[in-house]
């Protein structure tokens, strides 16, 4: 069967209503109806992978599916809200046919089941270019504990979840770099790549104590440089507190100058965030409870803008701070 025998109301039926919650209608209507309970926002995202850009041409169906709901419920996580329901928007080349769509349709389903989501709705429309897949989650948050990127003040510490730079290195070997890497290494930093961990619990359970929060999306330096911005503050960064994987390790001894390129990295999705001091060891204490590493790495400052430094406090250069879109 080739897709042009699919058309669109035969791919939404037999591929995406079985992914539809109650709001959705079962797809059969042009819109869905969406709850708010009473005394929360519901918090909105969108973001878009394209094919040779965010992911590679022959990645596995399910793990584009799952890579592209999962950076949509960490800009959720990064505003301390819970993800509820998302709509989605493809545009296809003609050659994704069925078997590629019921793939696709089936890592969604498996991270719906993971991350307590359902589908609402959305589009779909083909295209002679690359593949676009376009999500934009919906989720909830009490009103007036959401968490933004304007709230860092001077004397904060600024941490980190996760490790930093997995996601860069996966790609680097999927490109080639590193071929005698050992093949446990390979698989953990390809995956890191391929299915980011959004942090889905870590990010509502720091309402009321970070000031400030962002996902890493672009790179560790840039996307603290957006916080940096908006708080109208400075931050110093000490490179060597990164964290790393033990795999990233293997690969940094193997090449040390990488160590301060994974600060400016993108597509680690872990969440960036500013605090008091007073706060460390309630960070500390939730780090256990979640079993997610957190990290402190810097603080914030009087001023503008990220400064890398040393351990002593001397200037790092590096070449760039992150992945500019333009």
């Amino acid at each position: 069967m080739v897709a042009e025998e699919l058309g669109e109301f035969e791919r939404i039926r037999r591929f995406f209503a079985p992914l539809a919650g109650p709001g959705g209608l079962g797809l059969l209507d042009d819109a869905a109806l969406v709850d708010c309970k009473a005394g929360h926002r519901l918090v909105v995202t969108a973001d878009a992978i394209v094919a040779g850009v965010h992911y590679l041409p022959d990645d596995p169906p399910e793990l584009v599916a799952r890579k592209l709901l999962r950076v949509n419920l960490s800009d959720l996580a990064a505003m301390g809200a819970r993800p509820l329901h998302y709509v989605l928007m493809t545009a296809l080349p003609a050659e994704l046919g069925p078997e590629w769509l019921a793939r696709f349709a089936k890592g969604l389903g498996e991270d719906q089941r993971r991350f307590g989501i359902d589908l609402l709705g959305g589009d779909s429309v083909s295209t002679s270019g690359p593949a676009v897949l376009s999500l934009t989650a919906f989720g909830e948050v009490v009103a007036g504990m959401e968490i933004r990127r304007n709230g860092a003040k001077p004397g904060d510490l600024v941490w980190v979840s996760g490790t930093i730079g997995d996601a860069f290195l996966g790609l680097g070997l999927l490109r080639g770099s590193h071929p005698d890497l050992a093949s446990e290494h390979r698989g953990y930093l390809i995956r890191r790549f391929q299915v980011p961990e959004p942090r889905t619990e870590l990010g509502p359970a720091l309402c009321g104590i970070a000031r400030a929060m962002i996902d890493v999306s672009d790179g560790l330096l840039a996307d603290l440089g957006h916080i940096c911005e908006t708080s109208e503050v400075g931050a110093s960064v000490e490179l060597d507190k990164l964290p790393l994987s033990h795999a990233a390790r293997v690969v940094v001894d193997l090449e040390p100058s990488l160590r301060p390129r994974l600060a400016a990295t993108g597509d680690d999705y872990e969440l960036l965030f500013t605090a008091p001091v007073a706060a460390s060891e309630t960070i500390a204490a939730l780090s256990s409870h979640l079993n997610i590493r957190i990290t402190m790495i810097g603080k914030i400052e009087p001023g503008a803008g990220v400064r890398p430094v040393a351990a002593d406090g001397q200037l790092i250069s590096v070449d760039h701070t992150g992945y500019r879109h333009f």
